[in-house]
């Protein structure tokens, strides 16, 4: 074979080769593809704490993101994201009632948020089916660092009788007149071991719910939050929970 001949196939093969990859690279940034969880780096958790809705999953791009269920009233715990391409919805989750038809409408509007890497996201689910009221409150998981020998923590308050909820951290008030779905800024906290007590705003008696030895650590970020009814002794009962959001 000539040099001639010898020279064209290699270009040949060299611009097939080329080819290939750039249309590869071109099919992984496009909207729809799917890349590895280290490139986003973002992390994502959702928690029910309706008492009434049922379970839940998550949903991008109308299927089921990760084929998981998730159940009153517990925090998944953080899990990559491969994609966040647009919508994000929360549906009727797998049905603990065998034959039981699950409904495919939204339980919430879309969650179309704008997500960016290296960062984490917490999804709280609120509200009852009884009041009409099931609804969502999607947080950002991050803050400044905290000064040394410090931690950082956040209140959510999540009971779904919409009442406002002092909480008070080792006899000190920490977060006052905390409303229904909302979340307090991070406040920093010396770090160390803590019960936190629950009250009507304004009150100083009777305790609503207690959290109690919460490890604050230096350096780090939490969220504590409230769920269901106070008065009640039954699984509907007034509870909480801590999140560590680093």
């Amino acid at each position: 074979m000539s040099r001639e001949k010898n020279s064209g196939l290699s270009l040949f093969v060299f611009l097939l080769i080329t080819g290939s990859v750039f249309a590869a690279v071109v099919s992984s940034c496009g909207k729809n593809g799917n890349v590895s969880p280290t490139a986003l780096n973002i992390r994502y958790q959702v928690v029910n704490l309706s008492p009434d809705v049922g379970p839940v999953a998550l949903y991008i791009q109308y299927h089921n993101y990760n084929n998981r269920s998730y159940y009153y009233p517990s925090a998944s715990g953080y899990f990559y994201l491969t994609l966040t391409d647009t919508p994000f919805q929360i549906r009727p989750g797998q049905s603990i009632i065998p034959g039981q038809v699950v409904p495919t409408t939204n339980i919430v509007p879309n969650l179309d948020y704008v997500l960016k890497p290296n960062l984490r996201y917490t999804l709280f689910i609120g509200g009852t089916v009884a009041n009409n009221n099931v609804q969502s409150l999607f947080l950002t998981d991050t803050s400044s660092l905290p000064a040394t020998g410090r931690g950082k923590v956040r209140f959510v308050n999540v009971s779904p009788q919409q009442q406002n909820y002092d909480v008070v951290a080792n006899g000190t008030l920490a977060f006052s007149n905390q409303a229904f779905m909302k979340a307090s800024p991070y406040i920093e906290m010396p770090s160390g071991t803590y019960n936190f007590q629950i009250f009507n705003a304004g009150t100083t008696t009777p305790v609503i719910g207690t959290l109690q030895n919460v490890n604050i650590l230096d350096g780090r970020l939490y969220t504590i939050y409230t769920y269901g009814l106070a008065g009640q002794t039954d699984s509907l009962a007034f509870g909480g929970g801590v999140i560590a959001n680093n």
